[in-house]
């Protein structure tokens, strides 16, 4: 049995719009299943195949068939959420469509380009995914409920793998562990006081009369709301950083908040509208701009810290326990965590560009940089030292060195067992109706085609 968990692609759509042609040239859509009170449409499989297609899957003659058998899982679950009251709120939604623009956008090269694909404006873009998106999330709390808090121990992990066949045994390719040490240019006083000043001006501007989205749209240094005159959506205090919930959950009426600094930079914010516990504000940033010479100040400082270390005055883990400014790394010594494993090694072609041009050439305890990096959170610039903690040869995995690998899979083989029991029960006591062109797919579960 193989049942595709509902992971939701980091990208848009790609297609929208109806399919299958008639004789008088009329596009028209068709419903091909029917899951408790949800439909799926034919366009849904036809624009998660264009999805595949653009990242560069092959299609097969089953590959609709196995694309609605997950919509139908994912059917199952969003009519367990409805049922059990799984809410999610719209600053989650509005984030999740701002994370996948953004994506999107760097993908297509801009959003000019983005708007022309779709012949419409983000705005009315962002309107179009928001509930096919608010359904992903609900059904992805779900699914987290049902398996989110499974877990694997040490002994499990070891049977899994003693019970793969040799064959089935995964080839691990090359892949490095890093540590870095983090240097941001320091800002000087006279520069945050020119950042207040002006924003401050501003604030007089909006307060005197003029339009607070249009000095959003004007000086906002946030791209991502700047367009929409400095609206961020409905957020919740935990969708925010503490320095700006504080603000936004404070204010009252539409009156505007004095500057304020966060990680991002400086901010004033006023307010739209509150419900509950959320808030939908509108803010315009405006970031300090590090000078030349506090840019140069770093490097060499980098520098520096390089030649002491090479000099094995200091190793380079405990030079980044002392200096690094990367909270995230700095108290393991800098080593750095992918994200996606939980483990510390990535594969060479998962790096980063910055990180993979100065990777490929280095050898083991090499240190590679001053490079120059942006924080993708707060967008600022930083300077850091890269270090080569071990490269490993493509091999057959094994415990001793695979060992966050292996358990990731053990548990998503536990995950899946899980789920499919829960679907199974849930087959059987939910109202399916499939299309008779479907009725003869290859699903790799019975009891779809039952009625």
């Amino acid at each position: 049995m193989k049942i595709l968990l509902p992971i939701f692609l980091a990208i848009l759509i790609l297609a929208t719009g109806n399919f299958n042609a008639n004789s008088q040239g009329r596009i028209v859509d068709q419903v091909v299943a029917i899951v408790g009170n949800s439909i799926i449409l034919q366009s849904e499989i036809e624009n998660e195949l264009l999805q595949m297609q653009a990242q560069g899957y092959t299609p097969n003659n089953n590959s609709r068939c196995e694309l609605l058998e997950n919509q139908l899982v994912q059917k199952l679950l969003l009519n367990q959420a409805i049922i059990d009251s799984i809410e999610v709120s719209e600053g989650e939604v509005e984030m999740e469509l701002n994370r996948r623009l953004q994506f999107f956008i760097q993908q297509i090269g801009s959003e000019e380009n983005l708007e022309n694909y779709y012949n419409k404006s983000i705005l009315e873009i962002k309107e179009d995914f928001r509930d096919i998106i608010r359904d992903q999330l609900i059904t992805s709390h779900m699914q987290e409920d049902l398996i989110g808090r499974v877990s694997v121990t040490p002994a499990e992990v070891r049977r899994f793998y003693n019970s793969l066949p040799e064959d089935e045994i995964p080839m691990i390719p090359s892949q490095v562990q890093l540590r870095q040490i983090v240097k941001y240019p320091e800002f000087d006083e006279a520069e945050n006081f020119r950042v207040r000043q002006r924003l401050n001006e501003i604030r007089q501007r909006i307060i005197n009369g003029e339009r607070f989205s249009a000095m959003a749209i004007l000086y906002s240094e946030d791209p991502g709301s700047a367009r929409r005159g400095g609206e961020l959506g409905y957020m919740a205090r935990s969708d925010l950083v503490p320095e700006f919930a504080n603000v936004a959950f404070s204010l009252k009426d539409d009156r505007i908040s004095p500057v304020f600094e966060s990680d991002f930079g400086f901010h004033i914010v006023q307010l739209i509208d509150r419900r509950g516990e959320q808030v939908n504000v509108r803010h315009i940033l405006m970031r300090p701009a590090a000078s030349e010479q506090a840019r140069v100040d770093a490097r060499e400082f980098l520098d520096s810290l390089k030649t002491v270390i090479r000099t094995d005055t200091l190793n380079f883990r405990t030079a980044a326990m002392i200096h690094s400014e990367e909270e995230e790394t700095r108290m393991s010594g800098g080593l750095v965590l992918n994200q996606e494993t939980g483990g510390s090694r990535f594969e060479l072609e998962h790096l980063n560009p910055v990180q993979y041009q100065a990777v490929r050439d280095m050898g083991v305890g090499e240190i590679a940089g001053p490079l120059e990096s942006t924080d993708p959170r707060t967008g600022r610039t930083f300077y850091k030292l890269l270090y080569l903690e071990s490269l490993t040869p493509p091999h057959q995995a094994n415990l001793r060195e695979d060992y966050a690998f292996l358990k990731n899979m053990a548990l998503n083989q536990k995950r899946m067992k899980i789920l499919e029991e829960w679907v199974g029960r849930q087959k059987a006591r939910t109202y399916i109706k499939i299309d008779e062109a479907y009725r003869n797919c290859g699903f790799s579960t019975e009891g779809w085609v039952n009625r």
